[in-house]
């Protein structure tokens, strides 16, 4: 016995793929943002952790190389670097727009990372 079938399901499904594939397309975007901003301060921490075998001007260099490797706008090179006798503090501020169909948004992002020797 054959049985017709009628099709009625594929527009749904259709609209469900095409809805899938917008949010993935616009999660990347929005990921990718936020993906350098964690890159970019586990860098800071990793040359706090080893700072005391590191001159800050060194330390320095090698954060605004990594900013500008990971393609960060140019206000996230200007990176403070506070140290003392027991401890180091290294921070930026900059900030990146997310575009979204019919909207903009501007996020000030904050690395920032500290260790006591």
């Amino acid at each position: 016995m054959v049985t017709s079938r009628r099709g009625a399901g594929s527009i749904g499904c259709l609209f469900s793929l095409l809805l899938f594939a917008v949010v993935v397309y616009f999660g990347v975007n929005i990921g990718e943002v936020y993906w350098r901003f964690y890159e970019f301060q586990d860098d800071m921490k990793q040359e706090v952790r080893f700072a005391s075998h590191s001159e800050s001007k060194a330390i320095l260099m090698r954060l605004r190389a990594r900013a500008d490797s990971l393609e960060l706008p140019d206000d996230a090179k200007a990176i403070t670097i506070k140290r003392s006798a027991t401890e180091i503090s290294v921070e930026a501020e900059y900030t990146e727009k997310i575009e979204l169909p019919m909207y903009a948004r501007e996020v000030v992002f904050k690395p920032h990372a500290e260790a006591k020797f």
